[in-house]
């Protein structure tokens, strides 16, 4: 047997482990660019960034509008009051259906209770107050600052507050109203039904002054 023979069978070897080694080490390494795919079955693809510009469109924006009609998934609104607290251009008087079946379960009305204070706690008793009488923590710290620039929180058990439907308060958390800002896209709809039902057992639970 040739001399070269022995040495060129181990270099092959040794070449034969590169693509192992180099695999074990693209294993634990970092890097930002993408894994090389063999196969790549569409994983890693161009695509646009938000409000980025798009020759391929006439109007030369990547981002689409919905087309007219469409519905997108878990937004189907079967009941308009439910979704808006309005009845046509009224507020509704009258909690959903779905809330006024809840209401009758026990079960079901404990747990939308429960709900609704925990809801209210967090996105309303800062500035309205834990009983809603407008003496939240914030509220109070910004009257101490005097600073002229807060307006205080209302109270929901006196006028205007006290008398507004159910539509009207849950159009309220929704979008917002003088100086309160909207809470639509931090709350969820049922939340904030559990939240209008919970004002409500506030509203019923306040006792009334002596004039009243």
């Amino acid at each position: 047997m040739p001399r070269w023979i022995i040495p060129l069978l181990v270099l092959l070897a040794l070449l034969a482990l590169l693509p192992l080694a180099w695999v074990a080490r693209a294993r634990v390494a970092q890097s930002g660019l993408p894994r090389i795919h063999v196969v790549p079955d569409m994983d890693n693809q161009g695509r646009f960034e938000r409000q980025q510009a798009n020759d391929r469109y006439v109007d030369g924006r990547s981002m689409r509008l919905p087309v007219e009609g469409t519905v997108a998934r878990g937004q189907l609104r079967e009941s308009d009051s439910c979704y808006r607290g309005m009845d046509g251009e009224e507020f509704t008087a009258e909690l959903p259906d779905g809330i006024v079946g809840m209401l009758g379960d026990d079960d079901a009305r404990a747990a939308l209770l429960e709900r609704g204070e925990e809801r209210f706690g967090l996105f309303c008793a800062p500035c309205h107050g834990p009983n809603g009488d407008g003496e939240g923590v914030v509220s109070q710290r910004a009257m101490q600052l005097q600073q002229g620039t807060w307006v205080p929180a209302s109270s929901l058990h006196v006028e205007p507050a006290l008398s507004r439907p159910p539509g009207h308060i849950f159009n309220t958390i929704t979008n917002g109203i003088r100086t309160m800002p909207a809470y639509g896209s931090q709350v969820p709809v049922d939340d904030r039904w559990a939240i209008v039902v919970h004002i409500d057992e506030l509203r019923r639970g306040q006792p009334a002054a002596a004039d009243e």
